[in-house]
């Protein structure tokens, strides 16, 4: 295909419709990961595990996670074994960073990140900055406002490791909610 002038390309181009935009902006608005003392600590399940860790991502990701993911996950190290089949607040605040940040970290670099928490940050203070963090991002990258918080007091290199990931992880999550809305409006 071939063509003459600008005018030819035009057809081609597809903007999206404002009221889609909204509605991809809409659908974040109102996330928010449980904080790491509402994670539930009675142990849960394998299959209570992954859906509550489902149900928490629900909206953002629609990758669901399952059992033989979570069975993996602890066979590559990156979770602690079940004590007694249960999973305690932890593992589930690890598997929550797991499969935020799968899609841009390889598993391998994701065993590592895990490992340098637990040297350099208690669970509890590290999940909590990355709600916090993620949240912020979220509302920035999609448009809901205008500024990014800075969120936490120190600046390590693994906050601002984490900060580049979490930054990354919430422009995968846009473009994924964005190609799908326009793949719909050109049906």
């Amino acid at each position: 295909m071939t063509f003459s002038s600008v005018s030819d390309i035009i057809p081609l181009v597809i903007i999206m419709k404002e009221t889609t935009k909204q509605s991809i902006s809409a659908s974040v608005k109102d996330f928010r990961l449980p904080r790491y003392n509402e994670i539930p600590n009675v142990g849960l399940y394998l299959e209570q595990t992954s859906k509550y860790i489902a149900d928490c991502l629900e909206g953002i990701q629609e990758a669901a996670i399952t059992s033989s993911m979570i069975s993996n996950y602890v066979k590559k190290g990156l979770i602690s074994n079940p004590v007694k089949k249960l999973y305690y607040r932890d593992q589930i605040a690890h598997l929550m960073f797991i499969m935020l940040a799968k899609s841009v970290v390889s598993l391998d670099d994701l065993n590592l990140f895990i490992r340098l928490q637990e040297r350099t940050y208690p669970t509890e203070r590290a999940y909590n900055y990355l709600c916090d963090e993620f949240e912020n991002m979220l509302q920035y990258v999609f448009g809901l406002k205008d500024t990014i918080d800075n969120v936490g007091m120190d600046s390590s290199d693994e906050k601002f490791m984490l900060r580049n990931t979490i930054i990354t992880i919430a422009h995968k999550i846009y473009l994924d909610k964005y190609f799908e809305a326009l793949a719909t409006e050109m049906e």
